[in-house]
């Protein structure tokens, strides 16, 4: 029957998707649609593998007919609100990822996806008590302690949002976000030899990452000689 058939698809969808191998994960998802257009599962997985590629408003269409059939998924709302992230629409984004946080209050990524949308709307507090949350939930998590840093930052503790930035760095040696973070909090609260030494660091394992992201490397230009010249 077509249910079994979109059923075993899906399953295999998402194993491919698990997989890392997003073309064949995406055509059994695909099929699973054809044969039932409402498996919950497969528009979950497709939606995700769009929402990735950026095409955020097709990857909504799909959570639409999700959000008919269950309603009461966190994950989906989660999804929902980083696609209005990505779109630039934080209000929307923040409600729907609080729809996720009250179906699961401790699901730490959707904790997480809340913090980072709170700090992109300049609202400190806020930020600071998801991200917190998400930290006691997924305490090994770097990115998380990185963000803590930021709000800290703006919420006027430097002390504690350097330590936030050092246990970032315990966890995960390598992220060069952090170092540059850190670098401009150092630099903005008059430590320059400091900032310079975490410049530093940033620019060694951003060279090895080579990535490139324009306000990243608009920040660089800006920061980078004044930095050098610090040292």
């Amino acid at each position: 029957s077509s249910g079994i058939n979109a059923e075993s698809q899906s399953v295999l969808g998402l194993l491919y998707l698990q997989m890392g191998d997003t073309q064949r994960a995406f055509e059994h998802l695909g099929n699973a649609m054809t044969y039932d257009p409402q498996n919950t599962k497969a528009i979950m997985g497709a939606g995700s593998i769009i929402q990735d590629h950026g095409d955020f408003d097709v990857a909504l269409t799909k959570y639409r007919v999700a959000a008919s059939v269950t309603p009461e998924s966190h994950a989906l709302w989660n999804n929902i609100g980083m696609c209005f992230f990505g779109k630039k629409k934080y209000v929307a984004a923040i409600s729907c990822l609080k729809r996720a946080h009250y179906l699961s209050p401790f699901e730490w990524r959707t904790c997480y996806n809340l913090g980072l949308a709170h700090l992109t709307m300049h609202q400190y507090a806020s930020a600071f008590h998801f991200i917190s949350a998400a930290i006691n939930l997924k305490p090994k998590f770097a990115p998380l302690f990185m963000l803590l840093g930021v709000a800290l930052t703006h919420l006027e503790d430097p002390s504690n949002a350097k330590q936030a930035y050092e246990q970032a760095i315990a966890i995960e040696t390598d992220n060069s976000m952090t170092y540059l973070n850190y670098a401009i909090m150092l630099f903005n609260s008059g430590d320059k030899s400091h900032a310079a030494a975490q410049y530093a660091k940033f620019e060694m394992y951003h060279q090895k990452k080579a990535l490139n992201d324009p306000d990243v490397n608009a920040l660089v230009a800006k920061l980078g000689p004044i930095l050098h010249m610090g040292s």
